[in-house]
């Protein structure tokens, strides 16, 4: 016993509904943003993706993939790494920064914002390129874990050798 289809019939869209629908995509316009730079800085595996949006206050923001630094570099040491670059191009409290980060560990990924954060800043501003380069933060730092070899408990060391 074949079932038959139930038809549904769509009112077919009139210009009027049509025009209505575009007027509405152009008056729900977001609100202009300030502009930002972006720089990528990477180490080991971790992949950072610095923002730099100028302030017009005097104290900074640093959000870290939606955390304050605080909360998300609780040991000074890492955050010290982070204000580092800003004050030697003595720029510290210009801009908001906003930084989504991944990969690695904590220390990785710190060294990966500061490297992030000196490319933003020569993006933004060509003049302080030789200044970060001297410091090294605009070098990359290339080394990686070295992988495990077959018949080897890690990288390089082998199983305990017994004589009998």
């Amino acid at each position: 016993m074949p079932t038959a289809k139930k038809e549904t019939t769509k009112k077919p869209a009139t210009k009027k509904h049509v025009a209505k629908k575009s007027a509405e995509k152009k008056t729900a316009t977001k609100p202009k943003t300030k502009k930002y730079v972006e720089g990528v800085g990477r180490r080991k595996t971790a992949v950072a993706r610095v923002r730099i949006t100028p302030s017009d206050k005097k104290k900074h923001s640093v959000t870290i993939n939606g955390r304050i630094i605080e909360q998300y570099f609780p040991q000074k040491e890492h955050r010290d790494l982070i204000f580092n670059v800003l004050t030697k191009v003595e720029e510290l409290g210009e801009f908001d920064i906003t930084v989504k980060v991944n990969g690695s560990g904590v220390s990785a990924q710190a060294q990966a914002i500061v490297h992030g954060l000196a490319r933003a800043l020569v993006a933004h501003n060509a003049d302080i390129k030789k200044k970060l380069k001297i410091f090294g933060f605009l070098t990359r730092d290339p080394r990686m874990v070295e992988r495990k070899k077959y018949g080897l408990k890690k990288a390089r060391r082998a199983p305990q050798w017994s004589k009998r």
